[in-house]
């Protein structure tokens, strides 16, 4: 394998993201395929035993073994890495292995993290309930009071971990303000942007140290592969990411990087189209969700309590938004009296798609836990697709009529 001619790091850099997301990080072999190739191989064969003696001590170049490298996931990792401005990258098996790596590689015992209370449903859990069962100490805010991050500080604060827009209530996060101060403080931000992606929002160039995604999102695209991806400077991911990886082994398959790899090349198409359609699905319903008692939940709209915020760091604000309707009953009403929409958790897709995330993404959470972050009854989530904005909207007005609004 060699790199494409002209595909040095420091030619690459000077790309924009939506050219990065096409060709950057491509390797070829003397073939000189034009897709990248697909290495299904878990392991690699030496010329010699100081070759691979020389690889394991970590004086030369090369694979050594698939839960490590692979070179199919590697042109994925220096793909993402491109895009989001980063040093390194590392893929992951999933977006819940990368969350979960991101925490558990660099917390201990003793250790506090304090994350945002919107967040999808297993990064709650992971904050409730495994990092307390370490003796890692935990603070849940409202990650749109700034006020509350600093409050929240201890002397043993080690993490800030939060995701804007966040899953499902779409909550905004001030990056540079939180970023300022973690690092003025010593402490290491976490950044879920597994709504927005690097298309949308950078949130190392506000300061922030760690960014971790779901590629199961938006990077694929298409709802076919499970995959994730931190990001960070380059001796994080070596001295603190990477012992946690290789003896964990959360390893995405090369098959599963070549799918994300072919959905990179759409990306940035993809997601502006997406943006665009749910801010004008967003318009149209507004006024009948707002005079039928309910309201929106989209930072693409003015009234978004943070939509300025959301415009000053982002490019556009994703396919995703909510609306609360009331009540259960209405919210599957409204549901059930879908044609073109898909039911389904699912979010990044090119499809359209909605749940009901109280009793779906949501519902281990318990009543409590939803009432704090304001998952109600009456929530549901929406991933507005790259369908007809026509079709869309006469699918949803017939489905909020049958809802009674």
């Amino acid at each position: 394998m060699k790199k494409t001619t002209g595909m040095d790091r420091k030619v690459t850099q000077k790309w924009r993201p939506a050219t990065q997301a096409v060709r950057g990080g491509t390797w070829r072999s003397d073939h000189g395929e034009t897709s990248e190739a697909m290495f299904l191989t878990s392991g690699y064969s030496y010329d010699d035993a100081q070759t691979v003696a020389d690889r394991f001590a970590g004086e030369a170049e090369g694979m050594t073994y698939s839960r490590l490298q692979n070179p199919t996931v590697a042109m994925l990792e220096e793909r993402i890495a491109l895009i989001e401005g980063a040093e390194s990258c590392r893929a992951q098996a999933s977006g819940m292995a990368a969350m979960t790596a991101a925490l558990l590689c660099q917390l201990s015992t003793g250790d506090h993290c304090v994350s945002a209370r919107a967040a999808f449903g297993s990064c709650r859990w992971l904050v409730d309930n495994l990092l307390p069962r370490f003796g890692i100490e935990t603070t849940v805010i409202d990650s749109a009071d700034n006020a509350a991050w600093e409050a929240a500080i201890r002397p043993n604060t080690r993490v800030f971990f939060f995701e804007t827009p966040a899953n499902p209530t779409l909550d905004i996060v001030d990056l540079q303000f939180v970023c300022d101060l973690a690092r003025a403080r010593g402490i290491t931000t976490v950044v879920d942007n597994a709504f927005a992606t690097p298309v949308l929002q950078r949130p190392m160039e506000f300061g922030a140290d760690v960014v971790a995604y779901s590629a199961t999102k938006m990077m694929d695209g298409q709802g076919r592969v499970l995959a994730g991806a931190i990001c960070s400077s380059k001796r994080w991911i070596d001295e603190v990411l990477m012992p946690f990886q290789r003896n964990t082994g959360p390893a995405l398959s090369a098959f599963n990087a070549w799918v994300v790899l072919k959905g990179l090349e759409t990306l940035d198409l993809r997601a502006h189209r997406q943006s665009a359609n749910a801010v004008a699905l967003g318009r149209f319903m507004e006024k009948r969700i707002d005079a039928a008692g309910g309201h929106m939940l989209h930072p693409g709209l003015s009234s978004h309590p943070r939509h300025k915020l959301a415009m000053q760091q982002m490019d556009a604000t994703g396919p995703i938004f909510a609306f609360d309707v009331g009540t259960r009953e209405r919210a599957f009403a409204l549901l059930d009296a879908l044609e073109l929409i898909d039911i389904s958790n699912n979010i990044g897709d090119a499809k359209t798609l909605m749940c009901h995330p109280a009793s779906t993404t949501h519902a281990n959470m318990g009543d409590e836990a939803r009432g704090e972050m304001g998952v109600t009854d009456g929530l549901i989530r929406i991933n507005v697709g790259l369908e007809d904005i026509a079709d869309l909207t006469e699918d949803m007005d017939r489905a909020l009529a049958a809802a009674g609004i």
